[in-house]
């Protein structure tokens, strides 16, 4: 974070000259939802030095905005939201206002240990060098206006990249592109997706932390331009029984320099029949050994598990493979023209109820462990796991994944890698709050279930 006097006072005439009376000071919890704090433009100078004030407890918040009993999270204590003056952006769909996104530090501004955002930065110092590129690919479902338990009305009702879909969600769609270029996010694809009001807006890859940054804002901005229109659009899971399920696919690959000293794309071997260095084997080899504790900070809602099943192409497979879209781990094709930089490995196992910082940051040091470890992912299974039988999935050595939140939990407590990464704060925050929704939604009507997760994302 560069919170210098140069980009502060760079920020000052931003919000001057974009007319703005109120600026946000965001995070993401440990639930996914971004929270924040608003400054007026009179007090904003003073604000983004000192950060603004907020009780420890509110990253003991769960689902339902109730604190959990955390040792050390309850009325007692407070922390500071200080803004990254670079996640500067407007917003579009609510003039006058802008936002930054923020770290959580202590009263004399060192680090928090519950902060998620730091969380992605110890893990990027902690990659050995390298250099992290990321992306997301964020499917949502556009609806007519609010959910409602056993009410949710689709915006449309087209084919998956069916032009009619294009034509339906056209006005949006450009609207949605424009606000996102003011905030100078560079779309990079678009189109209607599998499912009836599917639809997907990937951003370009950027470096991992401005990668995080930039989809926690295209998330914001997609919800917020389809609100001011009268619509709704979620990025749940499921939003509804029966529909297709909305994931956010995670690329990344790592770069350093080359043989002649340039940065080059360190995932990418033109000898290899994949294109694959011995470096990405590794990385995929430890994210395969993780997988099971990773899914509860990737699939991170009770409602993901409706969208982690076989046939859904969401990854629910423990394997690798290349365009295998049933595999956790897919090795994307790479691009005629730009094959080594284009090289990456996308993890399908990851869906918008999952704190970024926290699912990269994790996947960066799962990864990171097999390299150090040197793991061996086995070979890549190029059968769709879907249509194997338990005993040939044995043979290609997949393996099972958890089939709910808890038993996702139970496997990240399982896993002292991820558990001592995680650190003493968040290892006891995070299970806490997760069981807590475990809990209080198998008390909740399934209608009702269904329609807190599309309101909340």
């Amino acid at each position: 974070m560069v919170n210098s006097a140069a980009r502060r006072a760079e920020v000052e005439q931003a919000v001057a000259r974009d007319d703005i009376e109120l600026v946000r000071f965001l995070w993401v919890d440990h639930s996914s939802v971004t929270r924040g704090k608003a400054v007026s433009r009179s007090s904003l100078a003073s604000r983004m030095e000192s950060g603004v004030g907020l009780a420890r407890t509110r990253q003991a918040a769960g689902l339902l905005d109730l604190g959990q009993p955390v040792p050390g999270f309850d009325a007692v204590g407070e922390v500071r939201l200080l803004p990254d003056p670079e996640s500067y952006v407007p917003l579009p769909h609510a003039p006058g206002s802008a936002g930054m996104l923020c770290d959580l530090v202590t009263v004399d501004g060192e680090p928090w240990d519950a902060c998620p955002r730091t969380f992605l930065k110890e893990a990027l110092a902690a990659a050995d060098g390298y250099h992290v590129s990321a992306a997301f690919e964020p499917e949502f479902t556009l609806c007519a206006g609010q959910p409602r338990p056993g009410a949710l009305e689709l915006f449309d009702d087209s084919l998956c990249f069916d032009n009619e879909g294009f034509d339906v969600a056209n006005s949006y769609s450009i609207e949605l592109l424009r606000a996102l270029r003011a905030q100078k996010l560079e779309v990079e694809t678009y189109h209607p997706e599998f499912g009836h009001g599917q639809h997907e807006m990937t951003l370009r890859h950027a470096p991992a932390l401005r990668a995080v940054d930039n989809y926690v804002w295209q998330r914001a901005t997609t919800r917020g331009v389809a609100r001011a229109r009268g619509m709704w659009a979620t990025f749940a899971p499921v939003p509804r029984p029966g529909l297709r399920g909305n994931g956010n696919h995670a690329h990344l690959s790592l770069w350093g320099p080359g043989p002649d000293g340039r940065t080059v794309n360190l995932f990418a071997d033109d000898s290899d029949p994949l294109g694959l260095s011995a470096l990405a084997r590794h990385f995929i080899a430890g994210l395969l050994d993780h997988l099971p504790g990773l899914t509860a900070l990737t699939t991170a809602s009770v409602n993901s598990y409706h969208r982690l099943q076989p046939g859904m192409w969401a990854g629910a497979f423990g394997a690798w493979g290349p365009d295998n879209r049933e595999a956790a781990i897919r090795i994307p094709s790479r691009l005629r023209g730009s094959e080594a930089a284009s090289t990456n490995i996308e993890l399908k196992t990851c869906d918008s109820t999952a704190n970024p910082y926290l699912a990269l940051g994790a996947m960066i040091h799962a990864g990171m462990d097999g390299v150090r470890r040197r793991l061996d992912p086995g070979a890549p299974l190029t059968a769709d796991p879907a249509r194997l039988s338990d005993d040939e999935l044995r043979r290609h050595g997949v393996r099972a994944l958890p089939r709910s939140l808890e038993e996702a939990v139970d496997a990240l407590e399982r896993d002292e890698f991820l558990m001592s990464v995680l650190g003493p704060a968040r290892r006891a925050l995070y299970p806490s709050v997760k069981r807590a929704d475990i809990r209080d939604l198998k008390a909740m009507p399934e209608a009702d279930d269904y329609a807190l997760h599309a309101i909340r994302y």
